[in-house]
């Protein structure tokens, strides 16, 4: 590639929400946590190797028959969003939290894979927190 001689009309938009390909046989609920795996196709997030968080699902995406991209789920990006957690503590805020599953995060000591989701911003309960995704 060559650099650019002269003005380039860039595509643009916000990036706040973006829509990605769903895998195969998979099957994502509004309002869940969501990873691309290995291959790049959007899944329920997990502490899975090759897992990479994305965002959070705006609307429910049912992929279950169909083929790798067959549908699309439109994620948010950015945000504050309140999830279950495993074992938090009020000492835990700043601190970066990692997927357990499609709905619930925890610090990294006893994840496998340490799939970052984001950073805990509001300490609610052992159970419960706000976690800022775009951290």
């Amino acid at each position: 590639m060559a650099a650019l001689s002269r003005d380039r009309a860039t595509a643009y938009r916000e990036g706040v929400e973006v829509e990605f390909p769903v895998a195969a046989s998979t099957k994502i609920y509004a309002g869940s946590l969501v990873c691309v795996n290995a291959g790049g196709w959007a899944a329920p997030a997990a502490d899975t190797l090759g897992y990479t968080f994305v965002g959070v699902a705006q609307e429910q995406a049912d992929n279950s028959s169909g083929s790798n991209g067959a549908k699309t789920v439109r994620l948010r990006r950015i945000g504050v969003f309140d999830f279950d957690a495993i074992s938090l503590t009020q000492a835990m805020v700043g601190q970066p939290m990692y997927a357990v599953d499609d709905h619930t995060f925890d610090d990294a000591a006893g994840a496998t894979n340490d799939v970052k989701v984001g950073v805990l911003v509001k300490y609610v309960s052992a159970t419960k927190g706000w976690i800022d995704i775009a951290r």
